[in-house]
């Protein structure tokens, strides 16, 4: 079988030796230096995930499984589930990262990214990112239930198809329309538990759906130059700052308030209530400091803080259902 290993980001390919049976070293090269290049690029096919946005949307699913079943679920229905939902939005990030590879390559914060550099081509990146989904979907399917499995296929084409396609280059509003789909993973879990949907998930999508314009638009506001230089109309890449700040500000009034509706709607007790009182608090006091004094060191608390607050809330949800059971 024949290897061809791409050295760097460059993507320059060399020869290779016909060996039978094993791993083909690349003429002028040590097994040491072609074991670099592999472990460089399986990291490369590791950040087409983003397993930074990865590790939020499963913060939000395993919490939220736990409420569903009022306790501890099965360990082997949640790591299915997890394993299912990682590996549908590494596939959904994936495509993200083909389409929007000429802005990234425009932006500072995302020039670096492997289809930028040529270390994965855009071909490449497209058939991993399919057959993430394809196995994400055999595998919910299969052995958890084919809602949980509909509804994590549904979210990629959500986020590809109208939030990456149409809504990131053409309106203001993107994020917060196209956040619909990073609010999905809740109702994953849920319905992976009780195989339907309710109430109490939907709340836990408002959550998530009210939480994301003011993590994303105060990271926006930090970038903004970046967003201006691509042509995308982020909020604050094309509002004034008394805009965008008062936007924030609006967005988590409504997720504080919103948060403690799921009390009597999730039969949630002391814990969860504490817990989303105190950090509902602290996310209001970062977003009105940033109301009042714009700038991009405050705007970068806030979204340091909201990341802190999303997982607060989402813990206490699992700890709560887990010492208050029905």
């Amino acid at each position: 079988m024949r290897y061809d290993l791409d050295a760097t980001a460059g993507g320059v390919a060399h020869p290779v030796l016909p060996l039978r049976g094993r791993l083909q070293v690349p003429r002028g090269e040590r097994p040491g230096q072609v074991t670099h290049q592999v472990a460089v690029r399986v990291k490369a096919y590791g950040a087409l995930t983003k397993p930074r946005i990865i590790e939020l949307l499963l913060i939000t699913t395993v919490p939220t499984m736990f409420v569903a079943a009022r306790g501890l679920p099965p360990i082997r229905l949640v790591v299915l589930t997890v394993l299912g939902g990682t590996l549908a939005a590494g596939g959904a990030n994936a495509l993200n990262m083909v389409y929007d590879r000429d802005i990234d390559a425009v932006m500072k914060r995302t020039r670096h990214r492997p289809l930028v550099t040529g270390m994965i081509s855009p071909r490449a990146a497209v058939g991993f990112a399919l057959l993430l989904e394809a196995m994400a979907f055999a595998l919910l399917a299969g052995t958890v239930n084919i809602l949980s499995a509909v509804l994590a296929i549904s979210a990629t084409a959500f986020y590809v198809g109208v939030y990456t396609m149409w809504l990131k280059r053409s309106s203001p509003q993107n994020i917060v329309i196209g956040g619909a789909a990073g609010a999905v993973p809740v109702l994953v879990g849920w319905s992976a538990v009780t195989g339907r949907l309710s109430v109490a998930p939907l709340v836990m999508f408002g959550l998530i759906f009210l939480w994301t314009p003011p993590h994303f638009w105060s990271l926006a506001v930090r970038y903004r130059e970046d967003y201006s230089a691509a042509q995308v109309p982020m909020l604050p890449s094309v509002a004034d700052m008394p805009k965008v700040t008062r936007q924030i500000l609006c967005y988590t009034v409504a997720l504080v308030a919103l948060s403690f509706v799921l009390v009597p709607v999730a039969h949630l007790g002391a814990v969860y209530a504490a817990a989303a009182g105190v950090s509902g608090a602290a996310f209001l006091h970062y977003a009105v400091r940033l109301w009042r004094a714009p700038g991009p060191g405050r705007a970068m608390k806030l979204f340091g803080f909201s990341i802190t607050y999303l997982t607060v809330v989402f813990v206490a949800m699992g700890v709560d259902a887990v010492v208050h059971p029905w």
